[in-house]
C-alpha cells in the first residue's frame, strides 16, 4: 500500500481563490522544488524544519509567481515524509504551472486520501485517528467537531488500546498453559479472567450504545413532523428552515412523500422530515407516502406530532398513544398549531390524560417557535453530553465493537462451562483481532483502500 515515491496535489479547493496551497511528500521531495524555487534565505540557510521561506517560483527563466514554501523534514511533518506545503496565488493558471513543473520532475498526483493514509502507515496516526480527520473535515456542527477533534487526538484509541492490552495479558496466560497442557496447569485465574471479561463486556457494550448518538451527530438528528393533513407540519418545516422548502397549500394530501432538509441550533445539526398526512385514504400514491411517514417515525430521534387546533382529530389520544408503542425510543413532542385562530384549551385537557403537555404554536405566524427550539434542545440534550465523551460514530468501529462483544460473550460461556484452553483461547483471538481492525493494528490493503479512497485528493 504505501510507496516510497513523491506524491503532490492541491490541498485547497478547486477553482479562483486568494491562495492555492500544493502539498509534496515523500524522500527528497525539496529536491523537486530546487530547480523551480529562488529564495535567498533558503540559499544562504538551506532547508530547515518548520521554516518559512519565501522567493520566486520560475519555469526556464518565465516568472510564474512569488510563492511561500514551508518545510517540514523528515519524521517532523503530518505524513512523515519530507514534506512541503507551497503557498501560491489561487489562479488555476498559477496552480497548474506549479503543478506541472513538480511532475516533470518525478513526482506524481497522489491518490485521494494518499496524505492521510502515508501518515498512518508510517505510525503518525492510527486507523481510528485517520478515519477521524475525515470527520474533521466534514464536521458541520460544533458537537460533531468536538467528537472528530478528541477522536484525533486518540481519546478513542486509546480506550481501545487499554481493552486489547487486558485482552493481550489474559490470552498470553491461556496460549502458555496450552505448552504445557501435559501437566494441567492453570497460569490465568478463571476468577479474575471472568471479573476482566464481565468489566470488558459493560465497556464495549458502553461504546457500542453510544453509536446511535454518534450516529445522530454525524448525520443530523433525525426530526420527523408528523399529523394528519392540513395540520401544518409542511409551514412548521418551512418556518424552521428560513425558507420555503416544501409546498404549503390548503387541499389535503398535498405531501404525498418525504421532504428532509437541515438546519443547525446550538451548534447541532437536526435532519426535519416532513412526511404525508396520517388518514384513511384509497389513493396508493398516498397510502405509501403515509406508510414512508410512519417508516420516519419509527427511525427518528424526535418526533413532532402536529395537531391542528381547529379541527383535531377524534381519535387523537389513540394516535398518540399508537406513536409512542411505534417509536418507543423516539422523543414525542406534541404541538398544537393555528393556535392563534382557535382555542387550544379543550385539546390541552384531552392530552393531559396522556401526561403530555403540548407545546401552543403557530407555523404560520412563527408565534412559540422559540419555545419549540428551547424544548428541541432539551430533548436532545443527550447529544452535547455525549460531545465530551468517547462515543462511537463510525459503522466500521461499531460492527468491530459487535464482534468484539460476541467473542467476550463466548469467551465467558467457555470459562463457565470449563471448555478446553484452546477453544478459549480461540475466542479471544477474535475479540482481540476486532479490537485491532478499529486501531488499525489488524488490517488489509482492501480495508486500508476503501477507507482513504473516500477522502478528498489533498489529504
Amino acid at each position: 500500500m504505501l510507496r516510497d515515491d513523491i506524491i503532490c496535489a492541491l490541498s485547497t479547493p478547486q477553482g479562483v481563490g486568494a491562495l492555492g496551497i500544493i502539498r509534496l511528500s515523500g524522500t527528497n521531495s525539496s529536491s523537486l522544488l530546487t530547480p523551480f524555487f529562488s529564495s535567498v534565505r533558503q540559499k544562504r540557510e538551506g532547508w530547515t524544519s518548520h521554516v518559512a521561506y519565501f522567493g520566486d517560483f520560475s519555469i526556464e527563466e518565465q516568472h510564474i509567481d512569488e510563492i511561500l514554501v514551508n518545510f517540514f523534514a523528515e519524521g517532523k511533518s503530518f505524513t512523515g515524509e519530507e514534506s512541503i506545503e507551497l503557498s501560491c496565488h489561487g489562479s488555476p493558471y498559477i496552480i497548474g504551472r506549479v503543478l506541472e513543473a513538480l511532475l516533470s520532475q518525478g513526482a506524481r498526483m497522489a491518490d485521494p486520501g494518499e496524505y492521510t493514509m502515508r501518515a498512518f502507515m508510517n505510525g503518525k496516526l492510527d486507523l481510528a485517528q485517520a478515519e477521524a480527520v475525515a470527520d474533521l473535515i466534514h464536521a458541520e456542527n460544533r458537537a460533531m467537531h468536538d467528537v472528530a477533534l478528541k477522536q484525533l487526538k486518540g481519546g478513542f484509541s486509546n480506550e481501545i488500546t487499554a481493552f486489547r492490552e487486558e485482552l493481550v495479558h489474559f490470552a498470553s496466560l491461556i496460549e502458555l498453559e496450552l505448552d504445557f497442557s501435559e501437566e494441567d496447569v492453570e497460569f490465568a485465574s478463571r476468577e479474575q479472567l471472568t471479573a476482566m471479561l464481565n468489566l470488558l463486556k459493560t465497556k464495549v457494550s458502553g461504546l457500542m450504545d453510544s453509536f446511535r448518538y454518534g450516529n445522530a451527530l454525524k448525520k443530523g438528528i433525525a426530526t420527523a413532523i408528523l399529523g394528519a393533513p392540513n395540520a401544518g407540519k409542511s409551514t412548521l418545516l418551512n418556518a424552521l428552515l428560513g425558507e420555503d422548502r416544501a409546498i404549503v397549500s390548503e387541499i389535503p394530501g398535498t405531501t404525498r412523500d418525504t421532504v428532509e432538509d437541515t438546519f443547525t441550533h446550538q451548534g447541532l445539526t437536526y435532519r426535519l422530515i416532513d412526511t404525508a398526512g396520517i388518514r384513511e385514504t384509497q389513493d396508493y400514491v398516498e397510502q405509501v407516502g403515509i406508510a414512508r411517514a410512519l417508516e420516519q417515525a419509527i427511525n427518528a430521534d424526535v418526533i413532532f406530532y402536529m395537531i391542528d387546533s381547529t379541527a383535531p382529530e377524534k381519535d387523537l389520544e389513540q394516535k398518540v398513544l399508537e406513536l409512542q408503542e411505534m417509536a418507543p425510543d423516539a422523543h414525542l413532542l406534541v404541538l398544537l398549531n393555528k393556535a392563534d385562530t382557535a382555542d387550544p384549551t379543550p385539546i390541552i385537557h384531552r392530552l393531559d390524560r396522556l401526561d403530555h403537555t403540548p407545546l401552543v404554536v403557530s407555523a404560520k405566524s412563527k408565534e412559540g417557535l422559540e419555545a419549540l427550539l428551547q424544548k428541541l434542545s432539551e430533548l436532545t440534550a443527550w447529544s452535547t453530553t455525549s460531545a465530551s465523551q468517547t462515543i462511537v460514530t463510525n459503522a466500521r468501529h461499531a460492527d468491530a465493537l459487535r464482534r468484539t462483544l460476541e467473542a467476550l460473550q463466548r469467551s465467558l460461556d467457555a470459562v463457565a462451562l470449563s471448555i478446553p484452553g484452546d477453544l478459549l483461547a480461540q475466542d479471544l483471538r477474535v475479540a482481540l483481532d476486532s479490537l485491532g481492525e478499529i486501531t488499525g493494528t489488524i488490517s488489509t490493503d482492501d480495508l486500508l483502500a476503501n477507507i482513504f479512497s473516500k477522502f478528498c485528493i489533498g489529504k
